[in-house]
């Protein structure tokens, strides 16, 4: 949305002049660089160009771990574990939104992978996922480095919710997930997506891997989004033992963080595993074997490959279509995840309260159901169900389910 009129008249113009008028030092108060306010340096056309400019120390020392505002690697000890945290956007106090950082700096020179969860806050086992990947390692046997960053979005993770709690311009709830690669002049949340993305994970990546789960009240089966027209991104997702991919042309949804890594020239993938709030540990075993097999790819690790799609029957969908809620009630579902279902299949129905059926529900393609929703109550315009499928639907049809 803009703020300048049919007239040309931008208001946030006229507001400067008028505080020009009033005198020059609060004229330069009210231009100054939202992220020079907040205490850090203005990104360089380094770190603008995914460049690392050199690790910031802010001074701080929180919970025995230093805080840093932009991290190089290459300036951590080789063959050992860092512990930090990084400065993000700033409260409505002044303090500011912390996320952990854990680095294994290899110690010998390679690739450097970054790992991360947390982007929306009801997703537990992405976290736990990334903390196995990264309490397997031995960086004393290790070339190059694994960056894992798991808790983006603070805010949302502290009350477990999915988006971002904020209120610049009125209350509101932000999908930090649709804000990538951020704007380090915007709103709180666009900020610290700016902040985390300019000076954290671009500068440190060769490749990334952005872990998630399905959303409260919504679960999905085992998956990876990936751009498979793209290679070095095909190659990583082949190397999961998973059961379905959906492939997401690289022009789809590009402020999700994988896109928008993509789009920075780190190839990226975005593993979905399970259920919000909870840990399903058999899917997260899944996504750990792929991910150590997605490290040795890259030389980062040694060691036999584990299990692939080799290993498994790999349905990958060009598309997915969702299928929403026409009427309020108790819905039932007739189908389970992973399940094949053909084009007209009834999938769900839905009784009121006297448990008159409402409303049957059925697939208008041929695929495999990859999302369900688990609430039981459903109102109109709820997703009940995410489907893959094989051939790509009109541009517009299709709904990203992350």
């Amino acid at each position: 949305m803009t703020d300048k009129p049919e007239n040309g008249i931008d208001r946030r113009d006229l507001i400067v002049a008028s505080l020009a008028a009033v005198g020059a030092v609060t004229a330069l108060a009210a231009s100054a660089d939202p992220a020079t306010a907040q205490g850090l340096a203005a990104p360089s056309a380094g770190a603008a160009a995914g460049k690392p400019q050199g690790t910031v120390y802010t001074g701080e020392v929180i919970q025995g771990k230093k805080v840093v505002s932009a991290l190089d690697v290459n300036d951590l000890e080789p063959g050992k574990k860092h512990l930090l945290y990084f400065q993000g956007a700033q409260m409505r106090t002044g303090q500011y939104w912390y996320v952990s950082v854990t680095v294994a700096r290899g110690a010998k020179p390679g690739k450097r992978v970054v790992l991360t969860s947390g982007v929306h806050g009801d997703e537990m086992s992405s976290v736990h996922a990334v903390m196995t990947v990264m309490n397997q390692l031995d960086p004393a046997q290790m070339s190059g480095t694994v960056m894992a960053v798991t808790d983006i979005s603070r805010p949302a993770m502290l009350v477990m919710q999915r988006k971002w709690p904020n209120a610049s311009r009125s209350i509101d709830l932000v999908d930090l997930n649709r804000e990538w690669p951020g704007n380090e002049n915007g709103t709180a949340p666009s900020r610290h997506a700016a902040l985390v993305f300019n000076r954290l994970l671009r500068p440190n990546a060769d490749a990334a891997i952005d872990f998630h789960t399905g959303t409260t009240g919504f679960e999905v089966s085992a998956f990876n989004i990936a751009s498979m027209d793209v290679p070095e991104v095909k190659a990583m997702a082949d190397l999961y033992p998973v059961g379905q991919i959906l492939d997401m042309p690289k022009r789809a949804y590009p402020t999700t963080l994988h896109n928008a890594l993509l789009a920075a020239g780190i190839p990226a993938i975005c593993p979905e595993v399970g259920a919000a709030r909870v840990l399903d540990l058999p899917m997260i075993a899944l996504f750990v074997e792929g991910t150590m097999n997605v490290l040795k790819q890259h030389g980062i690790i040694t060691g036999p490959m584990g299990r692939t799609g080799k290993d498994v029957r790999v349905f990958v969908g060009r598309g997915a279509v969702p299928v929403a809620a026409t009427q309020g009630g108790f819905v039932e579902h007739l189908v389970k995840l992973n399940d094949k279902v053909e084009a007209g299949q009834k999938i769900a129905i839905q009784r009121n309260s006297f448990g008159e059926v409402v409303a049957e529900y059925a697939s208008s393609v041929t695929g495999e159901i990859s999302g369900l929703r688990t609430d039981v109550m459903s109102e109109p315009g709820d997703n009940l169900a995410f489907i893959l499928f094989e051939k790509p639907v009109p541009d517009g049809d299709e709904t990203y389910q992350e």
